[in-house]
């Protein structure tokens, strides 16, 4: 027998739903004007959603998906908030008109935080189980994070994740689910299925529903209900949440839902379905309506509800109509959040420093930086106290600072890196690796949509503070999984910033400016570089910069300066990684030193354009050379970029030396060594662009 509801309860409850209906049915009578942008809206799910959203407190975090409305109207979003975003306008307080209806971002102390999420289905249960994987980490440094955590059992934060009952087919979700099964999450998965993906049902694309999936995943515990029927609903996400804030442990609720209007505006309902009869038989307004006549509520009564929510309904379109649109250069804004990292400080080569290997630059910046902030940790494949990397990388640093510190993920490059947005969220800094660069592909989806675009559709709200080391580059027959350069599409990525140091003190700098940086850095680091052992390395090795030590990016170094020369044919080489190696080789072999000025980027974005012009307007000639295939690529912009700014003063088209564009380095070490650039390469080049 269900547990009695207060009636205050059931009052507010169907207030919220009938709100909700009723925007859904003012967006249909005014559909020429509210459908100028898509937009979808919960009729048909409001129960569930409302039965989930009443229960939520300001420590909780949510991520609902594009047909919320209810759980926002719940959690006490107004109709015009939500109006300012279905029609795009400057105040919407989501993403000041930048992202779908019903997309939220939100930030304010009086209510559940809804850090941003994209629309791309699915996608948000890996930041949403990072999130609950930061309360995890957090909850094991009891003393460190006190203030965060001493609160009552009954009111420890708790991460709700809403889903499609679609979106379960999608691997992603079950990146996520092992993960919270695995680390025992307190996290709960929403799964609303009204039995469609758009055109396609249940039978068609699911071999189970989500609640048969969820049970092949042990210590993911999975609850079915009817979720028009608010007792039910209601009494059941209480227990669950209890349950999660007490027993920190992940749980499913699977929500049996009509769905009572159109997929979105845009694909209405009548183009496919063939069940809309059915569906609206089991709408779960009338049977909330009779729940509250059965609980001594008049007719008059929930008239009187009605008729004031379809009045303010009315009222708010009224005014978002008439509100500001975004102006132009509000387009400009909150690509990046402001850093206080712009100088470069601390000391770079201390006296009677060591000199080392750029992988020891690395870990001792990473050491040194999870020694000074409980936020930081490490995670990623083979980091962890057997191994400490692939290259060594993090040896060590599990048994300093402890297993749930520096730990190993399952083979799951989408939660690597889409679990640092909820890490971000919670106030973690997360230092993640993709353990070759070639790997990195199954993790695009979420630093692509989830990662990069967090800071500017949310207005600002949430940058995503996060470090992704990527061991990049071809190296002692790599083969063509283990060698591949990646810059060209991780750099076609806005709203990332992006390094690829040559050398361990540029490494070491870098880390500790990424770290420090409220945005996503990724940086790219050579594996040819990391011990030198490549001939002609062994500039990569510096001494150890002090712990103080920060480079700040967007900072290029001419590595090799010469003077401006002009009787001489003089030539900048622009560079990068091991690019900057196999210049400076080049140079020294042929005798050029005061004839070739070589530019070593070390970020990618923001560049340095400032320090490369001035070097190719002095030298009048131009080389570019990079890893990367020739065709298509990052440098290809970048040399496009010079020829356009630096037209007057060239004497020659600005050259370029790349990787042969074949689809793979391949295993052969003759074959590997015909693909790649090289300095005997690079030689050769200078001396045609030169006219020797």
């Amino acid at each position: 027998m269900s547990k009695k509801i207060d009636n205050n309860i059931l009052k507010k409850a169907f207030k919220n739903l009938v709100t909700a209906k009723a925007m859904t049915e003012i967006y249909e009578e005014n559909f020429k004007v509210v459908s100028k942008y898509v937009h979808a809206t919960s009729r048909g799910h409001e129960v569930i959603q409302t039965a989930v959203g009443m229960q939520l407190l300001p420590q909780d975090y949510v991520y609902p998906y594009y047909r919320d409305d209810s759980i926002l109207l719940s959690i006490g979003m107004k109709p015009y908030e939500l109006m300012l975003q279905v029609l795009a306008k400057k105040d919407d307080p989501f993403s000041g008109g930048r992202t779908y209806y019903s997309h939220p971002s939100l930030k304010d102390a009086d209510k559940p935080k809804i850090p941003h999420q994209s629309s791309a289905t699915g996608m948000q249960a890996i930041p949403a189980t990072g999130a609950a994987m930061g309360f995890w980490y957090k909850e094991s440094f009891n003393s460190e994070f006190k203030n965060e955590t001493s609160a009552q059992n009954s009111e420890l934060p708790i991460v709700i994740c809403s889903l499609g009952d679609a979106s379960v087919t999608e691997g992603e979700i079950a990146e996520a689910f092992q993960m919270a099964a695995l680390k025992q999450l307190p996290i709960l998965y929403l799964v609303q299925d009204n039995g469609w993906d758009i055109s396609a049902n249940a039978a068609e694309t699911r071999a189970q529903n989500a609640f048969e999936y969820a049970k092949g995943f042990h210590g993911l515990e999975a609850i079915s209900i009817d979720g028009t029927d608010f007792e039910e609903s209601y009494n059941t996400i209480q227990e669950v949440i209890s349950k999660i804030r007490k027993e920190r442990r992940p749980f499913l609720v699977h929500a049996k839902v009509p769905l009572l209007n159109h997929h979105t505006s845009g694909v209405r309902m009548e183009f496919y379905r063939d069940d809309l009869d059915e569906a609206k038989s089991r709408d779960p307004y009338p049977k909330m309506k009779k729940l509250l006549l059965e609980n001594g509520f008049s007719e008059k009564d929930l008239n009187e509800i009605e008729t004031s929510a379809y009045a303010e309904v009315t009222k708010a379109l009224e005014k978002a109509l008439k509100a500001e649109d975004p102006k132009p250069e509000d387009l400009f804004t909150h690509d990046f959040a402001p850093t206080e990292i712009t100088e470069e400080v601390g000391e770079r080569s201390p006296k009677g420093g060591e000199k080392v290997v750029m992988v020891d630059c690395a870990l001792f910046a990473i050491e040194e930086l999870m020694a000074k902030h409980k936020e930081c940790l490490l995670y990623g494949q083979d980091v962890g106290g057997r191994l400490g990397g692939v290259f060594r990388e993090a040896a060590t640093l599990a048994q300093k600072f402890g297993d749930n510190r520096v730990f190993n993920t399952p083979i799951q490059e989408a939660f690597i890196v889409g679990s640092t947005v909820g890490m971000s969220a919670v106030g973690l800094k997360p230092i993640v690796e993709v353990q070759f660069a070639d790997y990195i592909w199954p993790g695009l989806n979420q630093l692509f949509t989830e990662v990069s675009r967090s800071c500017y559709l949310s207005n600002g709200k949430w940058p995503v503070s996060m470090i992704l080391r990527v061991p990049i580059g071809a190296y002692g027959s790599g083969g063509p999984y283990h060698s591949s350069s990646v810059e060209s599409v991780v750099t076609n990525i806005r709203g990332l910033k992006i390094a690829y140091p040559s050398n361990g003190a540029d490494l070491k700098g870098l880390l500790k400016a990424a770290y420090y940086d409220p945005n996503p850095v990724v940086i790219f680091e050579h594996k040819g570089l990391y011990w030198s052992k490549v001939k002609g390395t062994k500039g990569a090795t510096s001494l150890m910069p002090a712990e103080d030590y920060i480079l700040p990016f967007g900072k290029a170094w001419v590595l090799q300066e010469i003077w401006k020369q002009e009787d001489e044919e003089t030539l900048s080489i622009i560079t990068y990684g091991m690019g900057v190696h196999w210049a400076m080789n080049a140079s020294e072999e042929l005798g050029m030193q005061d004839k070739i000025e070589v530019v070593d980027l070390r970020t990618l974005h923001p560049l340095d354009y400032e320090t490369v012009f001035k070097s190719v307007k002095k030298c009048g000639k131009c080389l570019v050379v990079t890893e990367e295939p020739s065709e298509n690529g990052f440098s290809r912009g970048i040399q496009g970029k010079i020829q356009e700014e630096c037209f007057q003063q060239l004497d020659a088209p600005v050259m370029l030396i790349g990787s042969e564009n074949m689809p793979a380095i391949p295993l052969n070490s003759t074959l590997e060594e015909t693909m790649i650039p090289s300095t005997e390469k690079v030689k050769k080049k200078i001396l045609e662009v030169l006219n020797y």
